[in-house]
């Protein structure tokens, strides 16, 4: 059950055999035979300070974290479904390094990502709205490239308000995943010159995600941005827009798909980068000029 609880979470089949093997080697130690209502905040501890100081096989920094994000993880899955009446594993403490935020973009680099795009929308000998689409959904919506590259013409719901923009998930474990975004009118103008040029009546975007990278990668380099600049940058410069300006923690994460547990460690991710990049120069659209003819 509690792999497929991973399952439904999304989480690698990588992931998953690791788990379980930490779930082993834990209950080798403290015995197969304890029920998992029986074992105490005690039982936890010992079993990392055996993990760490007293195993015979070394344990590196990165597999005692994945332990205890293991443990974490199965025990307050098992709390939360109601099979054990308190969560041993809510005060333990990783004993790592942070890792590194995630790279986001400043204001000024979300000003000159637009414009690049703008002016490939309209001032160029072959004007091509798709590099300003792609950009603008990114920013509104925080999508992943797949859940992006998926989108059906069907999808878009542009009546409603704020317009809005269903992601589906194909795989019944992954239906959690699956909900309805807003995004802004600017986004929806730009839409809608992408539609007259391109037509599609499947897919909103007709190519591979591997080509949109390459879309992507293009005006990048078309905006003087650093190469790593890649659809998860976009992601969380999205996620940390909503943060800066307010957006409710359960919108926030409804918007991006993600688990209470994995919110969790986003909100962090989000609250370090907020205070690293300070207030917003500018909260909401950052490039409001519409996609108008001349």
């Amino acid at each position: 059950m509690f792999d497929e609880h991973l399952v439904r979470e999304g989480k690698t089949e990588n992931t998953r055999l690791a788990f379980a093997s930490d779930l082993r080697l834990f209950a080798g130690r403290v015995g197969d035979a304890r029920s998992v209502g029986g074992i105490r905040r005690s039982d936890l501890r010992e079993f990392l300070t055996w993990m760490a100081e007293h195993r015979d096989e070394p344990c590196s920094a990165k597999t005692y974290a994945r332990r205890v994000t293991t443990l974490k993880v199965f025990f307050s899955w098992l709390f939360l479904s109601g099979a054990i009446p308190e969560d041993p594993a809510a005060p333990l403490v990783h004993r790592r390094a942070r890792a590194p935020l995630p790279l986001v973009l400043s204001d000024g680099e979300v000003a000159s990502l637009l414009t690049a795009a703008w002016k490939i929308a309209r001032h160029t000998e072959a004007p091509d709205p798709r590099p300003l689409l792609l950009v603008r959904l990114l920013l509104d919506t925080g999508l992943k490239k797949g859940e992006l590259a998926r989108l059906d013409v069907s999808d878009i719901a542009r009546e409603s308000q704020p317009p809005s923009l269903l992601v589906r998930y194909e795989s019944a474990s992954m239906a959690n995943k699956q909900r309805r975004v807003t995004f802004s009118e600017i986004a929806l103008g730009v839409l809608d010159r992408y539609q007259a040029r391109y037509r599609p009546t499947g897919r909103l975007f007709d190519c591979t995600p591997r080509n949109l990278e390459y879309v992507l990668a293009d005006l990048v380099s078309a905006s003087g941005l650093p190469e790593k600049t890649s659809f998860e940058t976009l992601r969380w410069t999205s996620a940390l827009r909503g943060h800066r300006a307010g957006v409710g923690e359960d919108v926030l994460r409804e918007r991006l798909g993600l688990s209470p547990i994995t919110w969790a460690e986003t909100r962090l991710k989000l609250e370090l980068l907020a205070a690293s990049v300070g207030p917003a120069i500018v909260v909401g659209e950052y490039f409001e000029q519409p996609l108008e003819d001349s």
